[in-house]
């Protein structure tokens, strides 16, 4: 992969837990080496962060999944997802990555202009603000359904993923709708983007 050698610099950072519900949503899966290829092109990409949770131990797939973003040139941040039971007494796994995210974020400053990133968690707006005070462009990329609007408007610029779906899909790989995918009997609740529980499926984070 080649990027132009004038632009501004970009940092590119994935909320991959975040992605991976919008795809859901959206019945499409994202080819992860498009969205790196495309934000690359608006500039010089300084590098491209993904942020992930994994199962303790780390199983086959998942491994093989962050080795092919290694592969592609993405820096990979992992945490361990922990067992935790709801008020009903049932077991998930969450993994909350957004300390990992803000520290790249501010840490990693100096070296782009542009941050770009993938997520609706309003919890980013501050982070936002600050890069934006230290002369930073932002860009969201994310779906309006899961975009608070704090962080929305924090940032210089918002990009709604289906907009790009022709630059980032990836072809022949479909993924069951939350908007769409009805069960007899059961009302559709929207999962909380930050919960992550068993893998099912390709490349699902």
């Amino acid at each position: 992969m080649t990027t132009p050698l004038i632009g501004p610099r970009i940092g590119l950072f994935i909320d991959g837990a975040n992605v991976y519900a919008a795809a859901k949503r959206l019945g499409w899966n994202f080819d992860h080496r498009k969205i790196l290829e495309h934000f690359a092109a608006q500039g010089r990409l300084y590098n491209a962060f993904y942020y992930t949770a994994i199962p303790a131990p780390v199983d086959d797939k998942q491994k093989r999944f962050i080795d092919a973003l290694t592969y592609m040139g993405y820096t990979v941040r992992t945490k361990t997802l922990q067992e935790n039971t709801d008020e009903n007494g049932d077991s998930f796994r969450r993994a909350n990555l957004d300390i990992e995210i803000v520290t790249d974020l501010l840490t990693t400053a100096e070296l782009y202009d542009v941050a770009v990133l993938l997520t609706g968690d309003g919890d980013f707006e501050r982070p936002v603000e600050v890069l934006r005070t230290r002369g930073k462009r932002v860009v969201v990329a994310s779906i309006p359904e899961m975009t608070s609007y704090e962080l929305r408007n924090a940032a210089d610029e918002y990009i709604d993923l289906k907009d790009i779906r022709a630059a980032v899909e990836r072809p022949g790989y479909r993924l069951p709708s939350e908007g769409t995918a009805a069960v007899p009997g059961r009302t559709a609740e929207p999962r909380p983007f930050y919960v992550s529980s068993a893998l099912d499926g390709e490349d699902v984070r």
